[in-house]
């Protein structure tokens, strides 16, 4: 059997890919556990400067293992039922990775992105998705309300207005919408959505990991701070950066109008 998670680290890139096209990526227990190892690898490992997610085949990520509930819900409801709460607890781990890792997230999406999938772009830095690309919140189409993160983010990034739409009616709709709202930076062509998510994703490697992980942390931080809690924490922050041998190579480069070439120390 396939393994559900893949990942390589290359050139300073650490790529996570869902790896089941036959489900259309859909999260099952052995891809959360694949995810919560590879996203806290990939915090802790040095090399990796920026991280990329991505599915295999088709789709990005089709929500939830709808067969798998059915399946449990049909053999043993109440052990299901029990066991729900916790199960969701264990797939916000990988959330946690991705929000608090002082390294950009990118995520590059094709496909179906529903439930989860869509949960998983809203918690990444930064998303990219192919202009045949669709989204769906989807939960409400089995009963069920929202998680992964979707009802604390989608709110920050769309307006609360818009997210009780996107929540409450489970419509589906386009990248282009999706751009236009603010859940995607970029749209692109499918034929050249690896190479544009690339060329992304090596602009955040070659940078300056330090300070770009710092300004990551302080907008995350911000919309739950006070002007003076956030002052501090940017006072602190530049301090810290400005240790860092980033730092020195990038004024050096201004003085001398060359290029920087940034270490990620």
């Amino acid at each position: 059997m396939a393994e559900p998670v893949l990942s390589e680290v290359k050139d300073g890139i650490g790529t996570i890919t869902f790896n089941r096209p036959e489900a259309l990526n859909a999260l099952s227990t052995d891809m959360t556990e694949g995810l919560i190892e590879a996203t806290g690898r990939f915090e802790r490992d040095p090399a990796v400067r920026c991280v990329v997610l991505r599915g295999a085949g088709e789709h990005f990520m089709a929500g939830g293992d709808i067969k798998g509930f059915h399946k449990s819900l049909t053999e043993d409801r109440a052990g299901h039922v029990a066991r729900l709460e916790m199960r969701v607890v264990k797939a916000h781990q990988t959330i946690y990775h991705l929000r608090r890792m002082a390294k950009p997230v990118l995520v590059s999406v094709q496909g179906a992105a529903a439930g989860f999938g869509l949960s998983m772009i809203l918690a990444a830095d930064l998303a990219i998705a192919s202009d045949d690309a669709y989204f769906t919140l989807a939960y409400r189409h089995i009963g069920l309300s929202a998680d992964g993160g979707a009802t604390y983010f989608l709110p920050r990034i769309v307006g609360e207005r818009r997210a009780l739409e996107i929540a409450l009616l489970g419509e589906r709709f386009t990248a282009a919408r999706a751009h236009e709202i603010g859940i995607l930076n970029w749209v692109v062509p499918r034929a050249t959505l690896a190479e544009e998510t690339m060329a992304i994703a090596h602009r955040l490697a070659d940078g300056p990991t330090v300070a770009l992980g710092r300004a990551k942390q302080l907008i995350r931080m911000s919309l739950d701070n006070s002007w003076d809690e956030q002052s501090h924490r940017e006072a602190e922050g530049l301090a810290a950066a400005a240790a860092t041998e980033d730092h020195l190579e990038g004024v050096a480069a201004f003085i001398e109008k060359r290029k920087p070439a940034f270490k990620g120390r």
